[in-house]
This record gives structure tokens, C-alpha cells and sequence, in this order.
């Protein structure tokens, strides 16, 4: 969980810095760097959540003994 927060933290940082530089408002980068990011942090932890179920149903299949 403690990656999932570090990485939210760096997405508010860069989708702020990213709308700022291309508007120059402070309230549209605010209100992207809070909704874009916390989509794509739960988003995230979904994906890791099936990405590890995937690995370790691969590692527990008998051909994958074999490699």
C-alpha cells in the first residue's frame, strides 16, 4: 500500500505541473491533479492486485516448473 501512496503523490505532483504549464490556472491543475490521479491509483492498485494473481498462478503451473 505504502508504493501506492508514493505513487499517487507523484502523480498529483506531475498531472499539477502538467495542466499548470499548459493553462497557467492554478484551479483547472488543482482539480486535474486530484481527479486524473486518484482514478489512476485505484486503477493501479487493481492491476497490481491481478498482475500478482497472474504471476502466481503462472509460477504454480507444471510447465512453468519445467522452464
Amino acid at each position: 500500500m505504502i508504493k501506492t501512496i508514493t505513487f499517487a503523490c507523484m502523480h498529483f505532483s506531475i498531472a499539477f505541473g502538467v495542466v499548470y504549464l499548459m493553462t497557467g490556472s492554478v484551479l483547472v491543475g488543482g482539480a486535474v491533479a486530484l481527479v486524473e490521479p486518484a482514478v489512476n491509483t485505484v486503477a493501479f492498485y487493481f492491476h497490481e492486485k491481478l498482475w500478482n494473481r497472474a504471476e502466481r498462478r503462472r509460477k504454480s503451473r507444471p510447465d512453468a516448473l519445467a522452464a
